[in-house]
């Protein structure tokens, strides 16, 4: 997408240091304009001025949501009842749901401000709008994060947060150059998996050799015939970067089953269970095993009598398997009668758990849980072993080039094609 970036100034830019005077202008022109126009004097309300429970208006983050179907209704609703944010416009594809989102939030505001779109780049060139969150299906994730870093937008996006392996980089890239804060979605990473995170960085369980991860099934192809469209939909603009097929009510639908019924199931727009509960299960294993920052090496693919499975090794002699023989999830081998020095369990930071930890690092651009390096590096995971899986064998992963090595065929799996305009 070859469009200009918007220029604008947002909190989150005052708090990095390019414009220290924004809170100071913004607070200046509640007290002064009117008293300058036409000689009235300006009525200042208390939500304006905010109070001991609610932040003034020009402390508050102003939010945005796009994709608002299951997960995006939740989060919506996370950041919704948060005092020290202000939710102003979301965007969706669905009539429903842009009726049902409206509603929602003049409800919590008690007015009608909330402005709704079909199209996302309309909502992305507001200038006031200093966050959103997307929980979109996962073809959209990359262009939606690069072109919000490109208007100054902070982003919160759902997990898994890349479609292919050549979509990771590119996310960072944005972010790191447009000085975004964006962060991964996936709460179970630390919700789901303290207690094994504890006795592991605690060094209890000596030097850690392997941990097995079960998750699936691979994504499959989608042949579902054309239905009749009932339901208000921007067929187009859904499918989006994706390759043209005909409406089905599966194919678009929002449902959690990875078994066909969803679009969670589909090649075209998801990485299957592999990514899908992948980036819950493979983010639990990486942060256990303290591996956030790194990539593997290679990808060993074994084809035994007890089925197919995975040994992903790591430069510092981890092994990660994938649906082992025998093994349990998130079945830990250490090293028996060893003590490690302890390491402190990195948290969310302020309060609310993984909403709370991103709205904290959009104030004082900390660096988040779930930073989108540390996400991509998760889906990483997945994607290679969709790609070993469908070639039946071994592969080399150079991390630094972000390449295979000697392989010409799975190196063109690193990315796909993408319809017009949606290119990156």
């Amino acid at each position: 997408m070859n469009q200009p970036s918007t220029k604008r100034t947002s909190r989150a830019t005052v708090a990095a240091g390019t414009d220290g005077n924004r809170g100071a202008n913004r607070r200046q022109f509640l007290k002064t304009a009117g008293a300058t126009a036409f000689g009235v004097p300006l009525i200042i309300t208390s939500s304006a001025l905010g109070s001991a429970d609610r932040p003034a208006a020009s402390d508050r983050i102003v939010m945005a949501g796009i994709g608002i179907g299951n997960m995006g209704r939740g989060d919506q609703g996370a950041f919704l009842g948060r005092n020290d944010v202000q939710y102003v416009a979301m965007c969706d594809v669905r009539e429903a749901n842009r009726e049902e989102s409206k509603a929602r939030i003049d409800g919590r505001y008690q007015n009608k401000d909330c402005k709704t779109y079909n199209d996302f780049r309309e909502l992305l060139a507001r200038p006031d709008i200093d966050a959103v969150h997307v929980a979109t299906p996962d073809h959209w994730h990359a262009v939606l994060v690069i072109e919000a870093c490109r208007h100054g937008k902070d982003v919160y996006c759902q997990k898994p947060e890349t479609l292919t392996l050549r979509e990771g980089p590119l996310m960072i890239a944005a972010a790191r150059r447009y000085g975004r804060i964006v962060s991964g979605g996936s709460q179970r990473v630390l919700g789901d998996y303290r207690h094994l995170v504890d006795p592991a960085w605690a060094g209890e369980l000596g030097t850690i050799r392997s941990i097995n991860v079960n998750v699936g099934p691979l994504p499959q192809l989608c042949n579902l015939p054309e239905e009749e469209m009932v339901e208000k939909i921007d067929w187009n603009m859904w499918l989006g970067p994706a390759p043209w097929g005909p409406y089905n009510s599966k194919r678009c639908s929002g449902s959690y089953s990875i078994n066909g019924a969803s679009w969670r199931s589909f090649f075209d727009y998801s990485g299957g269970g592999m990514t899908d509960w992948g980036a819950h299960h493979f983010g639990g294993a990486t942060f256990i095993c303290n591996v956030r920052e790194l990539q593997p090496v290679e990808v060993v693919y074994n084809d035994t009598a007890d089925g197919q499975w995975l040994d992903y090794r790591y430069p510092n002699g981890l092994t990660i398997h994938h649906n082992k023989p025998g093994s349990g999830n998130l079945e830990i081998v250490g090293t028996p009668g060893e003590q490690l020095a302890p390491k402190p369990v990195p948290m969310y930071k302020g309060s609310g758990g993984i909403y709370g930890d991103f709205i904290h690092c959009v104030k004082t651009r900390e660096t988040p849980f779930r930073d989108i390096e540390r996400a991509v590096n998760t889906c990483v995971l997945a994607h290679l072993g969709n790609i070993a899986y469908q070639l039946k064998r071994s592969l080399k992963w150079d991390a630094a080039a972000q390449q295979f090595v000697g392989d010409e065929e799975a190196n063109r799996m690193v990315d796909r094609g993408r319809r017009e305009p949606w290119q990156l």
